[in-house]
C-alpha cells in the first residue's frame, strides 16, 4: 500500500516543478483539443491492432518533452511514445501524452494529459488535464489534492455492496477475456462496475468522490503516476496486490473502507498478473 510519508527533497521545488507540469499539460491539452484533425489517422498500434497511437499522441508529447528540456534539461523523461532520457538531477517527467486515446479517436470526450514528476522513485507532484470536461486536477506530495481551487476529498465509503467502481481493459484479446471474467464476478458483489477508457481519469475521479474505487491490470507507469498521487492526496488508499505498490500487475485506488474488501475479492478472483 502506497504511504503519505514525506517527499524526498525540497518543498519548493516540487512546487516549482508542479507550475512545469500544469503548464505543459495546459499547452498539450489546448494543442489536442483545438489541434483534432476531422481525418485523425491511426500512425501506428502498440500492443495490438486495437491499441492505437495517432499522430496527436505524438505531437502532445513532443510538445511537452521539448518544453520541459528548455527548461530543465538535465532531468529524466519516460514517455508512453518512446521519449527517454536518463537524469542527471535525480529528477524524472513521467508523462502520458494522451490516456485516452482510443476515446480521442472516436470524439469521446473521456481523455486527458497525464504529467508526474518524480524523485528517488517517489511523485512529488502531478497534473491530469481533462480538456473536454474543462478540468485540471494536480497534487504535490503532503499537500493535498485539487480540482481548480477545490480541496479534493474521496466519498465517505459505502460497503462494498454499495460501492460504484471503475475499471479498463487491456488490448490483448486473452487479457481482456480474463479480464471480463473477473468483472462478470465483481458485479453482483458491487453496486455497479463502470468503464471510462481513461485510467488517469478514472483515478481522478476517486478523489473527487464521482467513484468509490478503481481497478486495472496492466497500466504503466506513466498512465497511473499522477493519477495515484491525486488520488492518495485526496484521502484514498492506493495498492497492488496486498502489501504492494501499484504496478503493471495490478492497480487499485479506492476510499479507505472500500479498499481493503476490494482488494481482497480481486486476489480471490487473481485479477493481477506477475
Amino acid at each position: 500500500m502506497s504511504d503519505t510519508a514525506g517527499a524526498p527533497g525540497d518543498p519548493g521545488l516540487a512546487s516549482d516543478l508542479l507550475g512545469l507540469a500544469l503548464e505543459a499539460a495546459s499547452r498539450a491539452g489546448a494543442l489536442l483539443r483545438d489541434g483534432r484533425p476531422d481525418d485523425l489517422a491511426v500512425a501506428a498500434t502498440k500492443s495490438s491492432p486495437i491499441d492505437v497511437v495517432t499522430e496527436m499522441d505524438i505531437a502532445a508529447e513532443k510538445l511537452i518533452t521539448d518544453f520541459l528540456t528548455d527548461r530543465r534539461p538535465d532531468d529524466g523523461i519516460l514517455g508512453e511514445e518512446g521519449a527517454s532520457r536518463e537524469s542527471t538531477t535525480g529528477i524524472r517527467w513521467v508523462i502520458d501524452p494522451l490516456d485516452g486515446t482510443v476515446n480521442y479517436l472516436y470524439g469521446l470526450p473521456t481523455w486527458a494529459v497525464s504529467i508526474a514528476v518524480q524523485q528517488g522513485g517517489e511523485t512529488l507532484a502531478g497534473v491530469v488535464e481533462a480538456p473536454m470536461r474543462g478540468e485540471t486536477y494536480r497534487a504535490v506530495r503532503g499537500g493535498g489534492a485539487h480540482l481548480g481551487e477545490r480541496r479534493l476529498a474521496v466519498r465517505p465509503s459505502p460497503t462494498l455492496d454499495q460501492a460504484l467502481v471503475s475499471t479498463g481493459f487491456n488490448y490483448v484479446a486473452d487479457v481482456r477475456a480474463h479480464q471480463a471474467e473477473v468483472a462478470h464476478r465483481l458485479i453482483p458483489r458491487l453496486r455497479d462496475i463502470r468503464r471510462a477508457g481513461s485510467a488517469a481519469i478514472d483515478l481522478c475521479d476517486v478523489a473527487a468522490g464521482r467513484l468509490d474505487g478503481y481497478y486495472e491490470r496492466g497500466l504503466h507507469p506513466w498512465d497511473y503516476a499522477a493519477g495515484d498521487l491525486i488520488a492518495r492526496e485526496a484521502g484514498a488508499l492506493t495498492g497492488g496486490r496486498p502489501g504492494e505498490r501499484p504496478h503493471d500487475g495490478l492497480t487499485v485506488a479506492a476510499s479507505p473502507g472500500v479498499f481493503g474488501p476490494l482488494q481482497e475479492l480481486l486476489e480471490e478472483y487473481g485479477a493481477w498478473h506477475d
